[in-house]
């Protein structure tokens, strides 16, 4: 009887370590139809998870980097502020989006290619496409009139950077684009560049640009 009942008291307490083991572990979320884990707590449709990572970017310094970086006025209402903050990090000091979706690039006479340029970036045309790269144009990423990024949804613009399927002829891939590169990016950086690109104001893609950076 005693060897049962020890029998007994060991099993109980091995479930006890189990079960507390199993309530402290970190819950592992689905990343996508490849089933890897996410990185950085959101699904692979880019959803925010409940515990998301807003404490973690408050007291990121590339947040604070990315408004300082801005070079036009960010309209924050009813938008994730740290993510503003992050995408603008990751468009203007990462990703060099202004090179080819700004035409011109920079300010007249600004320009850091030429002796005593400053790289002042230009305002009036930023990331509103227009660059050409032979048969091909850069895209206008500013929001449409209802407040979407190349009038795309979150999804959409993921589904875009993770693919590099042409929104605007499906089946198609985009030929100048990066995405080999930036479909790299987490579901969070790429949902920051996304709430980012939709706090900038719209604007018009300007004329007679034929290369990145001009």
């Amino acid at each position: 009887m005693r060897s049962r009942s020890v029998a007994t008291t060991f099993l109980a307490a091995l479930t006890a370590v189990i079960a507390l083991s199993l309530m402290l572990a970190p819950r592992a979320i689905s990343g996508g139809s490849n089933g890897r884990e996410s990185r950085d707590g959101r699904d692979g449709r880019g959803g925010r998870d409940d515990r998301d990572n807003d404490r973690e970017l408050q007291s990121d310094s590339r947040v604070q980097k990315g408004f300082e970086i801005a070079p036009v006025d960010l309209n924050l209402q009813g938008k994730n502020r740290n993510l503003v903050g992050l995408g603008s990090y990751l468009v203007n000091a990462v990703a060099s989006c202004n090179d080819c979706h700004t035409c011109p690039s920079f300010e007249p006479g600004h320009s850091p290619y030429q002796p005593g340029g400053d790289g002042k970036i230009n305002k009036t045309n930023y990331l509103a496409g227009g660059v050409h790269f032979g048969p091909f144009t850069s895209a206008n990423l500013t929001p449409d009139a209802g407040g979407l990024p190349a009038g795309l949804t979150l999804e959409k613009f993921i589904h875009t950077i993770r693919t590099g399927e042409d929104p605007d002829a499906p089946g198609q891939l985009l030929q100048v684009m990066v995405w080999p590169v930036l479909r790299n990016m987490t579901d969070r950086d790429l949902t920051a560049i996304y709430e980012y690109l939709r706090s900038i104001p719209h604007a018009q893609p300007g004329t007679a640009c034929t290369n990145a950076g001009q």
